[in-house]
């Protein structure tokens, strides 16, 4: 289950993200997690290490790597035991402004996000009433002079504390003033230092996993002409444009998570004795494991394919999204195994399985749910009728 620098192409980068996350144990972990706190000694050192600016070209003082690159080193982090929710947000959300800011923009933003001068982890898209059926968001921006006025509210939005700079989606067009639904959208860059207090507020919301996520409520919220991405109006096929990378890279997340949890299951079923024999000896511990490793395997590929496709320049909506169903359901797979084969120690903060198994439960839900997936398969790979 180790990659060999020999048989791995990519084994030189694994060794360098997982020689920086032996510096953050598990006790470095547990302890974030036990005050939920925001892993801020770990991020920076991934951002000094560059790690954070894989995507971002090398004329911006990036690392200009590619996706497939990208989705190991999250692969890596969460392997390691460390928690990628805390940074995907980095790679990712800055691929907006990657391809649709104008250059003016990308001068002004990107070497300061790869340098680590600026952090841009957060993007607030979805509300309390619109759910995933992001085209019915209530959020408006209204322009006035030489800024737009938002009024609205976001909900699930996370990292805004850790954050310098949000994406943000509004209407700038009302809905029943376009010729399709998913028209009339526009997105910004806010400045949260100067929008936080004077415009918008930040509500915590607690929740299953450390994941720091928040309400957002727009006020009259100010933000400047120049902070518009791209043309208005088209906002929601930026926004889509970035979803497969996400997918991508979080599939890695998922596959790592599904590597560590089979790493700790493994090791324990070997070492934990009852009745004189290993528990791993018997095929009710066994099958679950390997059941889970197959998962895991198979979601590994899919996350290959779907890179490959995306850094062709290919079309790979649906090889990107079964990559993040398969990452998805081996993990939560995997992670159950773990869980059941440590038995009660499976539920001590101490072995840290508890802490992983909330976490990588996430993904069944965000970046979108698996049911969203499946119903994307069904019509847009499969043909069936629309399912809603």
């Amino acid at each position: 289950m180790k990659h060999s620098p020999d048989e791995d192409p990519h084994g030189e980068l694994r060794e360098g993200v997982r020689t920086l996350c032996k510096q953050f144990d598990s006790a470095y972990w547990q302890k974030v997690d036990e005050v939920r706190g925001y892993p801020d000694e770990f991020v920076k050192a991934l951002t000094e290490a560059g790690w954070l600016a894989a995507l971002i070209p090398e004329e911006y003082g990036g690392s200009g790597l590619s996706v497939t690159e990208a989705s190991i080193i999250l692969e890596e982090i969460s392997r390691s035991g460390a928690f990628a929710g805390a940074v995907h947000g980095q790679m990712y959300v800055m691929g907006c402004v990657l391809r649709h800011a104008s250059q003016e923009q990308k001068r002004s933003y990107l070497p300061m996000i790869a340098s680590g001068e600026l952090r841009m982890q957060s993007m607030a898209v979805t509300e309390p009433t619109a759910g995933t059926d992001t085209t019915k968001l209530k959020t408006v921006a209204v322009k006035k002079g030489n800024h737009y006025v938002v009024t609205g509210q976001k909900v699930f939005i996370s990292r805004v504390r850790h954050s310098d700079l949000l994406l943000l989606l509004a209407r700038t067009t009302p809905i029943d003033r376009v010729k399709k639904k998913s028209e009339g959208l526009s997105v910004f860059i806010v400045d949260l230092q100067q929008a936080i207090g004077k415009g918008l507020t930040v509500r915590p919301i607690r929740n299953m996993a450390n994941q720091e996520t928040n309400e957002l409520f727009f006020d009259n919220l100010q933000v400047p002409a120049g902070n518009l991405i791209g043309e208005e109006g088209k906002g929601l096929r930026y926004i889509l444009d970035g979803l497969n990378a996400e997918r991508i890279l979080i599939s890695g997340e998922c596959i790592g998570d599904g590597y560590w949890f089979i790493d700790k299951a493994t090791v324990y079923a070997k070492e934990r004795i009852v009745f004189d024999r290993p528990i791993g000896q018997n095929q009710g511990i066994q099958f679950p494991i390997a059941r889970a490793y197959a998962s895991v395997q198979a979601a590994d590929l899919m996350r290959y394919k779907a890179a490959a496709l995306f850094d062709a320049g290919k079309p790979c909506g649906a090889e990107a999204n079964m990559a993040l169903f398969l990452g998805a359901n081996a993990s939560w797979e995997a992670a159950n195994a773990c869980l059941q084969t440590h038995g009660g120690y499976g539920f001590a903060a101490e072995y840290d399985i508890e802490r992983k198994f909330r976490e990588t439960r996430l993904y069944q839900v965000a970046p979108i749910s698996t049911n969203l997936i499946l119903s994307y398969i069904g019509e847009h790979v499969l043909g069936m009728p629309r399912s809603f």
